[in-house]
């Protein structure tokens, strides 16, 4: 197995499509084609990571935070980064960073917070626009079953819990072939006339390339006419956060401690306990102060995220209590989970779950 078969493996969980524009993510050091030893799974990539990947034999780290987020100029090993980054490169192990990728994939980040605080009913709190297409297409009555039954097999045609969505309509198709052509059906020079189905199914951005592909081998004509559109719709699969319910309401100071509880953190900073009882609880792992709107659209009695500022809490304005539970606190199960879906998906070699803790911040 190599370097690209485990990020084929990642990008089936997480595309890296739906990451955002600010992010770093992907392959950030090492060759695709390199034979994997073994992997390596972390929150944070630092020399102290980078030393336990060399001592457990894992030449491949899988991060969740890109170690290079900003372009480097030089590598001269000035600061933690470039000398992270040299301590790889020199002992040929590949970083691979997932980042925001994960954090809009609908079974990542937040998602783990909801299963770890028992939420139901989740939804994503701030779904992505311009993610969902369309292709249309036209096809010989006898060949429809065909075409419809691939496009829906490579993706095609998945509109929230229902598959195999598509919309057909009857109708002539005309064409003429000119001298070089060689038409499946009529003679080239003759105007023909094909009673045809015209076939609309939506899907998502990142399988289009996939898709166009698995058009082209199964239609029956010489030319394929079809239309891909770019659709306004959200899409409720992809996006930031998520907002869930818990099972019965809960004593909103019993329902905090239980946060602290359940998410291992030492302490949670929150605005003014302005409800009684918690029911609706909206969560967005890491920095999350600009979806406090979001939260409040949603009904949401809490908000559980992290890096909040003094100000932030002012927006809290009794309609919702804001809760930070810390940056890494908020992420920390993040590489279990990728450890768990590595090791259920790669059989021959150890996927590593990294004991380096890489909290930059201390609590006394």
């Amino acid at each position: 197995m190599v370097v690209q078969d485990v990020i084929n493996h990642l990008e089936a969980l997480a595309p890296l499509y739906y990451a955002e524009d600010f992010d770093n993510v992907g392959l950030l050091v090492g060759d695709i084609n390199t034979t994997v030893s073994g992997v390596l799974v972390t929150l944070d990539t630092i020399e102290s990571v980078v030393d336990e990947a060399i001592e457990k034999n894992c030449n491949l780290i899988v991060s969740f935070h890109p170690i290079i987020f900003k372009g480097l100029k030089s590598l001269t090993g000035k600061d933690y980064v470039e000398r992270t980054v040299l301590k790889a490169i020199k002992n040929d192990i590949a970083i691979y960073a997932i980042h925001t990728a994960l954090d809009n994939a609908i079974k990542g980040v937040n998602d783990i917070i909801c299963n770890t605080l028992g939420l139901e009913n989740k939804k994503i709190l701030i779904p992505q626009k311009g993610t969902i297409k369309k292709l249309t297409t036209y096809v010989p009555l006898g060949n429809a079953n065909t075409l419809r039954s691939q496009l829906f097999k490579a993706g095609a045609g998945n509109i929230g819990n229902y598959d195999n969505c598509s919309f057909n309509t009857e109708g002539v198709g005309t064409y003429r072939g000119n001298e070089n052509s060689n038409p499946t059906l009529g003679k080239k020079g003759e105007l023909h006339e094909e009673k045809e189905i015209q076939i609309s199914v939506t899907f998502n951005t990142h399988i289009e390339s996939k898709l166009l592909k698995t058009l082209f081998e199964h239609h029956p004509y010489e030319e394929v006419a079809f239309e891909v559109t770019t659709l306004d719709n959200y899409n409720q699969n992809i996006g930031m956060g998520m907002v869930g319910e818990l099972k019965n309401a809960q004593d909103t100071v019993k329902f905090l401690a239980f946060v602290k509880e359940k998410m291992n953190v030492p302490f949670i900073k929150h605005s003014e306990i302005s409800k009684n009882k918690i029911k609706k609880v909206a969560v967005l792992g890491g920095s999350g102060s600009f979806a406090i709107s979001a939260a409040k659209r949603a009904g949401a009695d809490v908000f559980i995220t992290a890096d909040l500022k003094y100000h932030d809490f002012f927006s809290a304005e009794k309609e919702i209590i804001l809760a930070d539970i810390g940056h890494y606190e908020s992420e920390q199960f993040t590489k279990n989970f990728l450890v768990e879906y590595l090791s259920k998906k790669i059989t021959n070699f150890a996927v590593v779950l990294s004991t380096t803790n890489s909290n930059p911040v201390k609590y006394l």
